[in-house]
Formats: C-alpha cells, sequence, structure tokens
C-alpha cells in the first residue's frame, strides 16, 4: 500500500522550483499565492526541512529542494504525457517506426492512409534511414530494412523477396536491344559492389568493371535514373507507378535476388498493442497481395514469432 501522497503540496513546490516564484506557480495552477505557499510549507514540515530560502526577490532551492524537484518534475511529465494519449475516451499511442527510404516511399506511404483508417488510435511516427539503424539508441519499436536477415539482437519477419531490375528513362532504353548493350551505359551502382556482376551473370555476361556513381539509396538512384544519368539496378516493385506512367522501362526481363525487406525489433522489447496492431496490419497488406512481388513467408505478431535476421 502507498504512502499518503500530498499530491497538491507536490505540485505546488515543484511549479514554484520551475519558476523560483509562488506568484507565477499560482498563476500555473490556477490558485492565490497564498495557497501555494501554505502548500509548500505544509510539505516542509512534512519532509522536516526547508525546500527554499524565502528572499526579499523571490526564492532560492535548497539542497533538499534540489534533490526532491527533478524526481516530481519527471512524474509530472510522464503523467501528463499519458493523460494527453487520451482523446474521445480512447487511449492514443505512439508507435515510431524507421525504414529504408526506397520502402518508404515506394510501398509503405501509398499504404498509411489503410492503417490510419484502421487504427486511428495510433500515433505512427515515420522516420527513414539507409538501413543502419540503432532500434533501441533511436527510440524505434520498428525497423523495416532491406537485406538476408542478419541484424544481431534483432528479431526479423520477412516481408517479400525484391528482386533487382534493370530500370532506366524510355530514351536510353530506345539504346538497349541486348543485355552486352549495357556496355555503352553509365551503370549506377548500391553499396553493394557484386549487384551488376551479379546481374550480368544472371544474363549470361561475363562480368565487367563498374564505375558509375555509388548510392546508398536504390531512391536516389533512380531520381539519377530519371534525370538520365544513367541506368539503374534497383527493386522493381518499388517503382511501380513510375513504371506505370513509363517514366522507367524495364528493358530486360531478368531480375536478380540481392535481399527482402523485413520487419525487425528489439528481441528484449515487449510488444505493445501498437505494435500488434502494426504487425497484423502489415501481414494484411502483404498477404492480400498488395505488393506484387509477393510474400516470401508468414508474418506472425512480434510476441510470437522466434525467427532471427536481417541491410540496405
Amino acid at each position: 500500500m502507498r504512502p499518503y501522497l500530498p499530491l497538491n503540496a507536490l505540485r505546488a513546490f515543484e511549479s514554484s522550483a520551475r519558476h523560483l516564484s509562488f506568484t507565477r506557480a499560482a498563476l500555473e495552477l490556477n490558485v492565490t499565492q497564498a495557497a501555494v505557499s501554505q502548500q509548500v510549507r505544509t510539505l516542509e514540515e512534512r519532509l522536516g526541512a526547508s525546500l527554499f530560502k524565502r528572499l526579499p526577490r523571490g526564492l532560492a532551492i535548497t539542497d533538499e529542494g534540489l534533490a526532491l524537484r527533478p524526481v516530481l518534475s519527471d512524474a509530472f511529465d510522464r503523467i501528463e504525457a499519458v493523460l494527453r494519449q487520451f482523446e474521445g475516451g480512447h487511449l492514443h499511442e505512439v508507435l515510431t517506426v524507421g525504414s529504408v527510404g526506397t520502402f518508404a516511399v515506394g510501398w509503405l506511404i501509398p499504404r498509411l492512409k489503410s492503417f490510419r483508417d484502421a487504427h486511428p488510435f495510433v500515433e505512427l511516427r515515420l522516420m527513414t534511414n539507409n538501413n543502419l539503424v540503432d532500434l533501441a539508441g533511436e527510440g524505434l519499436d520498428f525497423a523495416i530494412r532491406f537485406g538476408d536477415g542478419t541484424w544481431p539482437g534483432s528479431r526479423a519477419l520477412k516481408l517479400f523477396d525484391a528482386p533487382l531490375s534493370v530500370l532506366c528513362t524510355p530514351e536510353i532504353a530506345h539504346r538497349l536491344r541486348v543485355p552486352a548493350d549495357l556496355a555503352g551505359q553509365t551503370l549506377l551502382r548500391s553499396y553493394r559492389a557484386d549487384d551488376w556482376a551479379n546481374w550480368f551473370s544472371a544474363a549470361g555476361l561475363a562480368p565487367r568493371p563498374v564505375r558509375g556513381p555509388v548510392f546508398d539509396s536504390s531512391r536516389l538512384m533512380v531520381e539519377a535514373a530519371l534525370q538520365g544519368a544513367g541506368v539503374a539496378l534497383v527493386p522493381a516493385s518499388m517503382f511501380e507507378r513510375d513504371l506505370a506512367t513509363d517514366r522507367l522501362v524495364r528493358p530486360f526481363d531478368i531480375d536478380v535476388h540481392a535481399g527482402s525487406y523485413w520487419l525487425t525489433w528489439q528481441k528484449a522489447k515487449p510488444a505493445t498493442a501498437a505494435m500488434r496492431a502494426f504487425s497484423q496490419w502489415i501481414k494484411k497488406e502483404v498477404d492480400s497481395g498488395a505488393s506484387d512481388a509477393g510474400t516470401a513467408g508468414e508474418l506472425m505478431p512480434p510476441e510470437t514469432r522466434v525467427s532471427e535476421d536481417g541491410p540496405r
């Protein structure tokens, strides 16, 4: 059983300590200056210690007051944060998701309305990264990454494979009759040095030197390709809108596997209601065939799935 907590007196002290003024604390708490002063004095008597030195022009906090203030400020801040999550009789829970930019723009953002409609009381915060992410350090509930499933300390659910395809502008595509014609083009590269070598192998060609610019994001690489800077090798499923409007063309029906997209989270993090809602929603989106890339395994809520794995 908790001992009696003089909440009014504690609020009066915390506000006075922040402002170093009973008058300003009274304005904040919507009471009289005399009421604040009395509440603080009552708390001092209960503790047997002076919390302020009363000066002619304000207050000076004592060592005892300095010890008490941060504990109270933190407690009141946390209570306020939770109370602010309630709206219309429902708890609004924050969900922070990090994602590689290509997936965020090419797959996730077009579907966010669906998530919002299904879960209006989850406040989604979306951040982008280039596949290097610290889940705990960045305060992320989930991170969506591209790779083969090798992230220490994380659990991972495979979303779907994302094979790489050659994409370019229609103007460049007119000059590409066979894969060997790529020898005369600037080949845009990712940080994975073997992507083009693997694609040439799949096309039945010997590997050749590739000296085009290097990008840490397929989205940036495609933007360069759209500006006519060269030919990109990227997950075509993330650029369906550009392909549908003929801004981009896929000149060859040859793909090469470089990795998959994964939903990842910390092993030690308990699943919240918002995390379960998001994992179940993304499962439904993938399973319903919302992505033409296809599914690559069954998704399960974070608290029940135990596979580990996952760069881009």
